[in-house]
Formats: structure tokens, sequence, C-alpha cells
């Protein structure tokens, strides 16, 4: 079964880490894109660089920045394939961002019938 690990960050939680600090961050979060179960993974670029678009009354509505104000940001996901949640669940515990008080979400994939 496929999941999407979806990772959510503290704003600003990297700020006061040193430079090695943060590489050793970023080296975890590249051993567990190494994992052979993990299928695709990315990091986002920071929250002021989304555009949100919604419709109402049947005109587009565009948005700079995130539309939720919210204690944790969408940072980036990684896209599991794995034999059960168990699995996906151990793959996620690993995932920095949890240690450092964001929050993981993951979610079983629907996929099309044909």
């Amino acid at each position: 079964m496929r999941y999407a690990v979806l990772i959510y960050e503290k704003p600003d939680v990297h700020d006061p880490l040193s430079p090695g600090e943060r590489q050793a961050l970023s080296d975890e979060y590249m051993a567990i894109h190494e994992d052979p179960r993990v299928v695709e993974g990315a990091r986002l670029q920071p929250a002021e660089m989304t555009t949100t678009i919604r419709m109402q009354g049947g005109e587009t509505l565009i948005t700079d920045g995130p539309f939720a104000d919210t204690k944790e940001v969408f940072g980036g996901y990684y896209l599991l394939e794995a034999d059960d949640l168990d699995a996906a669940i151990e793959i996620a515990e690993r995932i920095p961002a949890v240690r450092l008080g964001g929050a993981i979400e993951i979610r079983p994939l629907m996929y099309r019938h044909p």
C-alpha cells in the first residue's frame, strides 16, 4: 500500500540551530529518503512562498501566503510503499520534525479504479 507522509514543522524551528546541527538534521532526512520503501520525497519552499487559490461567487481569489495561521506549516512529504500502517509509522517516527515539536500525518493513498 502507498502512504503519503506529510511533514508539519514549527516555523523558524531551525533558526537557533548551529550549521552543524542543521547538517545533522539534513543528513537524517536524506537517510530516510534512501530507505527503499520511500518512493519519493521533497522539502517545500517556506510558507511565505505559498499562493492560495479559492473560488467565491464564481470568482477566483488569489492570496499570497498560507491560508491558515497555525502553529505548524506543511514543510515536506514522503511517498512510501509500505506493507501496512505499522511499517509507515516506523519510517515516520524517524522524521526529525516530530522531535522538534512538529507533527507527521500519514494517509493511505486512494487509487482510481479502471
